[in-house]
């Protein structure tokens, strides 16, 4: 008998010792992501064939001490390679691990393989070869601190590759991961079992092939141990063909029915191709299908769910999913009563979207990618007689109703002005910390950074209460929801990029079209909080000479343009953002040498500026130290000497209006006045309603000569 390493992923040992045992291993032993044991060349052909858990089989040759690469190589040449296999093989060696002195698997791969190789040597045999591609047999090398093993893979490629999937849909399970989550799931092949998410099938198919009892690996070419010395073939010949046998006489003897459904026709097709190399295609029954609207089959009574819905590596994207997971779970409940349901997932708070309460949760990787597996017992009474926690409730009522509420108020009013695109919520309840802004069929929720004494998972679940929410009272398609987090930056750094890909529209604001993006940068290209000021700006603008500067998109241009401006000048850092500005002229028919576009730090092209302007609109950044300006800039600190340069550039019955969005600004007017220059505060008068809560959102400020002023 030899000794064997079963490797398996984290969280799973103790279920491959149960599997062990069952093919015949006495007294395996559990250790970190493995069972050891101890088997005859029979035993370990039938685990390698049989096991549905284990990644890969080692034959441990030796466990060391490995301090250094002296140990690795002493230690790996103290093994006899040649009574394990021939020169004329061909070996790879896969080496997992680093330690103070061996820091590089590459090295220690190296360090095995020279050793290897001089062993062969010094016994006067031939050098064996190396190939990556395609060896006869793989070396396994384990180390961890100075904890070293070494031995040979009986296996080759994973076990995980049973053949039967050359292709898979865009986040496959792995086979072994697959069938770990149905024998977690309660489910036994008694049972009716469905997976509404199936993808490429994996799933599925792994349970009808436990329903027929078909070995896993029975579809596999060749193996590891068949370089070996010791290798049995007429003991594999026999194993293998029982195997085989087994596995056509199973698929004729199953009774219960299986059921793949998902949503995407050519992931679909390839289940059914996968089901087909596997065997089981005749078990199957696969339906082009929505996980949300999820009917129970005729024939399901007392059946299993299992799936592993879409889970998104950021809650960033995960609108749709909330979505999908809450109507799926509303499907469950009110469609399989009196069934089971296990759902695999690396997303708690989207497992919390289902609105049932689990029985059983493990803790397992996906990869590396940390997992919940939850077991549901679904109810069979009616809805109305279920526990409270049971049934499909309005999701965070209180903050549900604030938004009916706000809707009801806003929504008439943004119709009436003919807005397209309006605040609904911001932060009104401290609990439910977002901003939520309506563009034409779609939701910006902006989620603002929550304080330091609200822990994360509480905030996670918070937001998606939010979403859920929000889709729900709105009506909203769930995939047009878009969610940004936003939190305290300093002067433009707001303005990051997010995206690659542009996704644009043309949204009205007092007659005027502007373009916004939605999801390639944090902002969308339009501060809505503004539209009062924008509108007075093509107001005042009738015939007059008109400087934008900071700005942004342009938009205080369009509506200074639509407003009969003689002349516009736009000043701006970014020439992303002047591009986009000059959009915005032309979508409104505004074209023409009179409109004129500056590239430039604002604060230097102010200082140096000789032309004159009728009109100036200015809205710097809080605070700036961008890299592309020569000094930083604090709009408390510097604001008058922004007014001391506009001053000089203002003709004589001119006007400034000057925004800013310092929480506690304050005008210096004593040294406003000893400029020459008198302002006015206009900051209730361009605070449209749906900012109305936010009294702080800007401040805004009419500026003229004195003279002009008292005249």
């Amino acid at each position: 008998m030899n000794q064997y390493l079963a490797v398996t992923s984290n969280g799973l040992e103790n279920l491959l010792v149960e599997e062990l045992k069952q093919l015949g291993i006495s007294d395996p032993k559990p250790v970190q992501a493995g069972v050891k044991f101890k088997a005859t060349n029979e035993q370990i052909y039938r685990c390698c064939l049989w096991s549905r858990l284990a990644s890969r089989f080692v034959r441990v040759l030796s466990e060391f001490t490995c301090q250094d690469d002296m140990d690795l190589y002493l230690s790996s040449t103290s093994v006899n390679w040649v009574n394990h296999f021939h020169s004329s093989k061909r070996f790879v060696v896969d080496f997992n691990g680093t330690n103070n002195e061996i820091r590089n698997s590459q090295y220690g791969a190296m360090k095995v393989k020279d050793a290897v190789v001089d062993c062969f040597e010094k016994k006067g045999l031939p050098r064996p070869s190396i190939s990556k591609d395609q060896p006869d047999l793989r070396i396994h090398v384990r180390l961890h601190r100075d904890k070293a093993l070494i031995g040979i893979d009986m296996v080759g490629s994973g076990l995980h590759q049973r053949g039967y999937r050359p292709e898979s849909g865009r986040a496959p399970l792995r086979e072994t991961l697959a069938a770990a989550v149905i024998l977690r799931s309660g489910w036994d092949a008694t049972k009716p079992f469905l997976d509404p998410m199936c993808g490429s099938g994996t799933l599925v198919i792994e349970a009808a092939m436990m329903a027929a009892n078909m070995a896993p690996g029975v579809k596999r070419q060749s193996w590891g141990f068949q370089a070996l010395e010791d290798f049995e073939p007429e003991t594999w010949a026999e194993v293998k063909s029982e195997a085989s046998v087994q596995a056509r006489r199973g698929v004729k003897k199953v009774e219960c029915k299986f059921y793949g459904v998902d949503n995407d026709p050519r992931v679909l097709q390839t289940a059914r191709d996968n089901a087909r190399r596997a065997g089981i295609e005749s078990l199957i029954e696969f339906t082009l299908g929505d996980a949300a609207q999820l009917k129970k089959p005729a024939e399901f009574n007392n059946g299993v769910i299992v799936s592993n819905p879409p889970y998104g590596e950021r809650l960033g994207t995960a609108p749709g999913l909330i979505a999908l997971y809450t109507a799926f779970g509303a499907q469950l409940k009110s469609e399989f009563g009196g069934c089971q349901a296990s759902i695999f997932s690396s997303n708690d708070e989207l497992l919390s979207c289902l609105r049932m309460r689990a029985e059983k949760q493990y803790k397992l990787n996906n990869g590396a990618l940390p997992c919940h597996q939850k077991n549901y017992s679904i109810s069979d009474r009616p809805m109305s007689e279920r526990p409270e926690a049971d049934q499909q409730t309005v999701v965070a009522p209180d903050f549900a109703n604030r938004l009916k509420k706000n809707i009801g108020k806003i929504g008439k009013w943004a119709r009436k002005e003919k807005l397209d695109c309006y605040r609904i919520y911001d932060a009104d309840l401290p609990e439910y910390n977002v901003a939520i802004d309506v563009y034409p069929g779609y939701l910006v929720i902006q989620e603002y950074a929550a304080p330091k004494d609200v822990p994360e998972e509480k905030a996670k679940r918070r937001l998606t209460d939010i979403i859920r929410a929000s889709i729900q009272v709105t009506g909203v398609d769930a995939n047009n929801v878009v969610l940004k987090v936003r939190e305290k930056q300093k002067g433009r750094s707001q303005y990051q990029k997010l995206a690659q890909q542009s996704s644009k529209m043309e949204v009205n604001e007092y007659g005027v079209k502007l373009i916004v993006n939605l999801t390639d940068y944090l902002d969308t290209g339009l501060f809505l909080d503004h539209k009062l000021t924008r509108r007075k700006l093509g107001e005042l603008a009738a015939g007059k000479d008109f400087l934008n500067l900071f700005a942004y998109t342009g938009s205080a241009t369009v509506h200074a343009a639509c407003g009969g401006a003689k002349s516009t000048t736009t000043v701006d850092m970014s020439n992303t953002y002047l591009d986009w500005a000059k959009e915005n002229l032309a979508l409104n028919g505004q074209s023409g040498k009179q409109h004129k576009f500056e590239q430039a730090d604002c604060l230097q092209w102010l200082a140096k500026a000789t032309d004159k302007f009728d009109l100036i609109f200015i809205d710097p950044p809080t605070f700036s130290n961008s890299k592309r300006m020569e000094q930083s800039f604090d709009i408390q600190r510097d604001h008058i000497m922004l007014m001391e340069n506009l001053k000089r550039i203002l003709n004589e019955q001119g006007t400034i209006v000057f925004s800013n969005n310092k929480r506690h600004f304050k005008m210096d007017l004593d040294a406003l006045k000893e400029l020459g220059l008198s302002a006015r505060n206009i900051s209730h008068q361009t605070l449209p309603l749906d900012f109305s809560r936010n009294k702080h959102i800007h401040n805004c400020w009419v500026i003229t000569h004195s003279d002009a002023a008292q005249g």
